[in-house]
């Protein structure tokens, strides 16, 4: 019994143990991975020794797969679609879980579509393209960061060093494509752009290279982006060598293929430093370490690595689950290819990874990538690398590595931004200018209208030389720009007739000129097609018509003031002579006298003030005070006055019902322009008139036909022209004058190419002309030689002078006047009092009625008044020193 027992029990436990057997035996011995790349390029080189060392050291964890090993399978690519396609599908034969790989941004786009239907996960070290983040390829992943975010770093640098046209040289596969379209996108970001984009075949040789830098060589930007893959030959810089573009006019900056191919020199060819002297690129940062160190490869090699490690870690996860890794047959038409049935729940484990690889912690971003590190920013100077700085997306440009400042700190300003010193080609520390405006082999081509009427501005002569205002004022502004600039005009128009300067300007826009010298109008449509430099010249649209020169009216001087302020202003005067008679009758000799006499004196005292200085001097204080407000007072009215009559006779003249524009424009009446002006446009499109009602109209002596002919005959009402050119016009012809005032306001400039330097520049050197008297000193040799002509422009119906305009003057000098005399009146009384008093300890005081005694006091008071200043006082030292009595 008790054997049975015990032959049960041991029955039991080999149950157990078998069972036990049987689950661990679910995990399977052996998990395949794939990877596909090209064995003999520079990054697939340290691709295929990173990987097979991460095999190895993945395998010898003893952590991790517990102790299910991974086995790798390679397939070469040769950096072909086709094969790449062809070596996707022999891997997925293989029940692979994961393929690791391409480093081909265009095989990666292939390869991905097939992930997307056997739901096996990409995972790239090396395929940077941007649009392989789209949600298209939901199965991608990489292990290292997505050109957008380099290209940021690259739009960063050239918006640091304030350039704002580059050329972009790029293979023309999807990795040089999207990758220059993404930093197109980033450096428009700061207003900058990319002038350029040249493409390269994707297997170019140095004929092609050639060719495109040859082209480039006519364009003005000297900034250089290349972004290309890893060319150990460094053959564009060959190119560029021989083409003598390594000088100190030119910049060159490379993406991080420069830096994976530096990487991968030996000792040996270091010599190669040479021809790349004076380049700058970029190279992604990966935190120093002892692993990273004692690696010794290229980044894309640690990346791979990681790759690896990344895979072996989500596999772990997954069989630690308890997922079994089966797969499905597509179907029938598709032989051996599978599906992987756990391919959802792989990528989810996958989308959360985080651990610390190689190249730091590795954990994807939203977008499938690898959070990005940053990158760092180099310097070829002296056949050595020197690193400049660093770039993430929270630091910005600066000298310190990203993972040394915090991560929460805010975007840094463009002033916080710094980087190392940096030899530029041709061996200068100093910002390249990054742009040449024109050389002796391709001046500038400016073009320059050929007037036909008032050539005073801009024409070509009989011996084809260039001469004017505006030429000149071009000449001496090329004077102050620090480089040389050479230049060629080239004529626009026949010379028959001005020609249209919206076209000149659509020839700047076009690229047909570099730029456009002349009597331009800076006005909005132009604007939205060139740059303008600084106003050279103020001007604006103004409207001429006819005059006559008939007498004024008899009473036009009276005009100037409404009844009210003639009536006030009179009885100012007779207020201030009054005043002015209480404050000095008794200090002022000329003031005293018969009483015809002070009459007299009194009212021309007044009203002398107007036109000289009086003949009567004021003597007392307050009498000057009075005066002194008085006189400001008279300034203020008779300016005004002078001022306002001026006007009045001016406008008298003018023989056109015309008033303004307002008035011009509800006229129906012909109206004639500038033949090329833009103020058919504006008169058209802005202000609506019809255009059966401009006449266009080529010169001056057209202009005096027209007017003369009247728009009843075949001529126009008026004509509107800028007011620069009116001047001139009316210079040479008097009978007619301008109406209103300038209704645009204006100016001319120079015109060139979008975002052209040479806008900025010659906009300073304008404002140095301008400041050192030297465009006005132009303006007088051109238009000044007999006399410059004042404004013309004048008030259609100038407004009389009412009495509000000058309340505040005549209340301040009423109050001054009162002030005055409440104080003279004051001082006189307190004297009377004086003196009654002296005189009653004299007099004995007699009584009479109040009615006579009141008269008297007045009576006494007035003739107190009359008395001089002088005999008052000598009665009060009298009456103070009486005489003593005499003996009897």
């Amino acid at each position: 019994m008790e054997s049975t027992i015990g032959l049960l029990l041991i029955l039991f436990i080999l149950l157990l143990i078998n069972l036990n057997t049987c689950a661990y035996s679910q995990r399977p011995a052996v998990v395949n991975a794939g990877a596909i790349f090209s064995f003999d390029s520079v990054i697939g080189k340290a691709a295929k020794a990173a990987m097979e060392v991460a095999v190895s050291d993945v395998n010898k964890d003893s952590r991790i797969l517990n102790g299910t090993k991974m086995k790798l399978f390679m397939g070469d690519t040769n950096c072909s679609v086709f094969k790449g396609s062809i070596g996707a599908f022999q891997m997925l034969e293989r029940d692979v879980v994961a393929i690791i790989g391409p480093q081909s941004s265009t095989v990666s786009h292939m390869v991905s579509q097939i992930a997307n239907g056997v739901q096996v996960p990409i995972i790239s070290y090396a395929a940077t393209d941007p649009t392989l983040s789209s949600l298209q390829f939901p199965y991608f992943f990489r292990t290292t960061q997505s050109d957008s975010y380099q290209m940021a770093a690259m739009a960063n640098l050239i918006d640091f060093y304030g350039w704002k046209e580059v050329i972009a040289i790029y293979v023309d596969d999807e990795y040089g494509r999207n990758g220059v379209f993404s930093l197109d996108d980033e450096v428009e970001k700061r207003m900058s752009k990319i002038s350029y984009k040249l493409a390269l075949p994707t297997n170019f040789d140095l004929n092609d290279i050639t060719d495109v830098l040859n082209k480039s060589i006519p364009y003005g930007p000297r900034v250089y982006i290349i972004h290309i893959h890893p060319d150990p030959a460094l053959k564009i810089f060959q190119v560029a060598n021989k083409l003598n573009m390594m000088t100190d006019d030119y910049v060159w900056l490379a993406t991080d293929w420069l830096c994976t191919t530096l990487a991968s020199f030996s000792p040996s060819n270091q010599s190669s430093f040479g021809i790349i002297e004076g380049v700058v690129g970029l190279c992604q940062h990966i935190p120093q370490s002892s692993r990273k160190k004692n690696f010794g490869s290229n980044v894309y090699g640690l990346y791979a690595y990681d790759a690896v490690w990344t895979v072996a870690h989500t596999i772990d996860t997954f069989l630690n689950q308890q997922k079994n890794m089966t797969f499905s047959f597509v179907g029938s038409q598709f032989g051996k290819l599978k599906i992987f049935d756990g391919g959802k729940q792989f990528v989810k484990i996958l989308s959360e990874t985080n651990f610390d690889g190689l190249t730091g912690p590795i954990q994807f971003n939203a977008d499938r990538n690898l959070v990005p590190r940053g990158y760092e920013v180099f310097s070829i100077a002296q056949l050595a690398i020197h690193n400049v700085g660093y770039w993430s997306n929270h630091s910005g440009l600066s000298v310190v590595p990203p993972e040394s400042i915090k991560v929460n700190k805010s975007r840094s300003s463009p002033s916080d931004e710094k980087l190392g010193v940096i030899t530029w080609p041709g061996g200068k520390t100093a910002r390249p200018r990054g742009w040449v405006i024109g050389d002796k082999e391709r001046p500038l081509r400016i073009g320059v209208p050929k007037r036909a009427s008032f050539v005073e501005f801009a024409t070509e002569l009989s011996n084809h030389t260039i001469q004017g205002y505006c030429i000149d004022v071009f000449m001496q502004a090329l004077k102050l720009v620090p480089y040389d600039l050479p230049y060629k005009f080239m004529p626009f128009g026949d010379g028959l007739s001005n020609p249209s300067y919206d076209d000149l300007v659509r020839f700047v826009a076009d690229d047909v000129f570099d730029g456009a010298v002349g009597d331009i109008a800076i006005v909005t449509n132009r604007t939205k097609i060139v740059d303008y430099t600084q106003p050279y010249a103020t001007t604006g649209l103004v409207i001429v018509v006819p005059i006559n020169n008939s007498k004024a009216s008899t009473w036009v001087f009276l005009r100037p003031f409404t009844i009210e302020m003639w009536c006030v202003t009179a009885a100012a005067f007779v207020l201030i002579a009054l005043v002015m008679w209480l404050l000095e009758h008794r200090v002022n000799d000329d003031f005293r006298g018969p009483l015809k006499r002070q009459l007299v004196t009194i009212f021309l005292f007044s009203f002398s003030t107007l036109f000289k200085r009086n003949q009567e001097d004021t003597v007392s204080p307050l009498g000057r005070m009075v005066m002194v407000v008085w006189l400001f007072l008279l300034m203020v009215i008779t300016s005004s006055y002078t001022a306002s009559l001026t006007s009045i006779l001016t406008v008298e003249q003018l023989s056109s019902p015309i008033t303004g524009i307002d008035s011009l424009v509800s006229s129906h009446l012909p109206i004639g322009y500038q033949v090329g002006s833009f103020a058919y446009t504006y008169l058209a499109e802005n202000l609506y008139v019809p255009r059966s009602r401009l006449k266009p109209l080529g010169s001056p002596e057209a202009y005096d036909r027209a007017l003369r002919l009247g728009p009843h005959n075949g001529g126009v009402a008026a004509i509107v022209d800028e007011l620069t050119y009116i001047e001139l016009f009316l210079s040479e012809y008097a009978d007619y004058g301008i109406v209103g005032q300038p209704f645009t306001r204006s100016g001319w400039g120079f015109a060139f190419k979008r975002d052209s330097p040479l806008a900025t520049t010659l906009s300073l050197s304008i404002l140095q002309l301008a400041e050192n008297g030297k465009l006005q000193e132009i303006h007088d040799n051109w238009f000044c030689k007999n006399g410059c002509l004042n404004s013309l422009g004048r008030d259609s119906e100038p407004n009389q002078l009412h009495m509000s305009s000058f309340w505040g003057l005549f209340i301040i000098c009423a109050v001054f006047s009162l002030t005055a005399l409440v104080l003279f009146l004051l001082q006189t009384v307190s004297q009377y009092i004086y003196f009654k008093r002296q005189q009653m300890m004299v007099e004995p005081y007699s009584p009479s009625s109040s009615s006579r005694r009141c008269y008297g006091v007045l009576f006494n008071f007035f003739n107190f008044i009359d008395e001089k200043e002088e005999a008052i006082k000598n009665m009060f030292k009298k009456d103070d020193h009486p005489e003593p009595p005499h003996a009897v």
